[in-house]
């Protein structure tokens, strides 16, 4: 069993603020475990980052609205992202995590608890390669209710699952830019083809997990040029978030202000940012629906 380190102690506020309405689109709570255990089969067990946690971090970091990713260290018991969503006066939404067995009725009663999508991980370190016959499985059970597909998965399965990628009915949301890798530069394969998917397909990519991908630490500037890169590509189709708070990194826990301090180097553009940060997750999550 793995035990990551806890998130950073005290995140700085930052310089830029966040328009109103401006939605971190990618946070995990996990626990507490003494209300919501954690999956006994999970790889690592994190630090209890309950929602009030979560709560607060925002307050600091100025953002109204948030979209909670089910983690895989809780699996498929969604009751942590369920019950924090509940408390949120409409301001969180949820991607779940599920299986084969769901039936109609409990894919009902998460759409009525804020879930919009679900998430399929398959980084390398954390499970084996994709196995997208399931995904569509999945995925049919669930086309009646407006959501989404989010797909974790590595820079050179993009490229090896190109054709499988193109086949769902759904929307497609790539976490972390595919884990792209900086070192390979602007003109990769892997990232070159996440831009063609974003100009010719209902596809949609979260510009996230800075401290992960640079190669150079903080400020992590040489990330700064892939997320303008997917910005400018189509920038009704970019999300934003945090990661807080950052499973399965081991070193280097992110300053979530510093962080939000990349945004204005992503889209120095206000009306940019306000795609970015409000009306691109509002329409995703619908948030505009309240």
């Amino acid at each position: 069993m793995k035990y990551p380190p806890p998130p950073h102690p005290s995140p700085s506020k930052p310089l830029f603020t966040p328009p109103p309405g401006a939605c971190d689109a990618h946070v995990h709570v996990f626990g507490p475990s003494d209300l919501f255990p954690y999956h006994p089969g999970t790889t690592y067990k994190p630090v209890d980052a309950p929602k009030e946690n979560l709560r607060a971090l925002h307050g600091l970091l100025g953002f109204d609205r948030s979209v909670i990713v089910q983690a895989t260290c809780h699996g498929t018991e969604n009751a942590a992202t369920l019950d924090a969503i509940a408390t949120s006066n409409g301001r969180w939404r949820g991607v779940a995590i599920v299986d084969e067995d769901f039936s109609e009725r409990d894919f009902e009663t998460l759409h009525e608890g804020g879930i919009r999508g679900i998430r399929f991980s398959f980084a390398r370190h954390l499970s084996g390669p994709p196995n997208f016959d399931r995904v569509h499985r999945i995925a049919e059970k669930i086309e009646g209710l407006g959501w989404h597909l989010v797909i974790y998965i590595e820079a050179e399965d993009i490229v090896e699952f190109n054709a499988d990628l193109r086949k769902f009915k759904l929307p497609i949301v790539f976490d972390h830019m595919v884990r792209v890798k900086v070192v390979d530069g602007l003109h990769s394969e892997p990232f070159k083809l996440l831009l063609d998917f974003m100009r010719n397909e209902d596809v949609w990519v979260k510009i996230s997990c800075a401290e992960r991908l640079s190669q150079s630490g903080a400020p992590y500037d040489d990330v700064v040029p892939f997320a303008q890169a997917v910005i400018e590509t189509n920038p009704e189709r970019a999300l934003w978030g945090t990661d807080w708070p950052h499973p399965n990194l081991w070193e280097g826990m992110p300053d979530d202000g510093n962080l939000v301090d990349l945004i204005p180097k992503y889209a120095p553009d206000p009306d940019i940012q306000k795609k970015l940060l409000v009306d691109n997750p509002a329409s995703l999550y619908g948030f505009e629906d309240q």
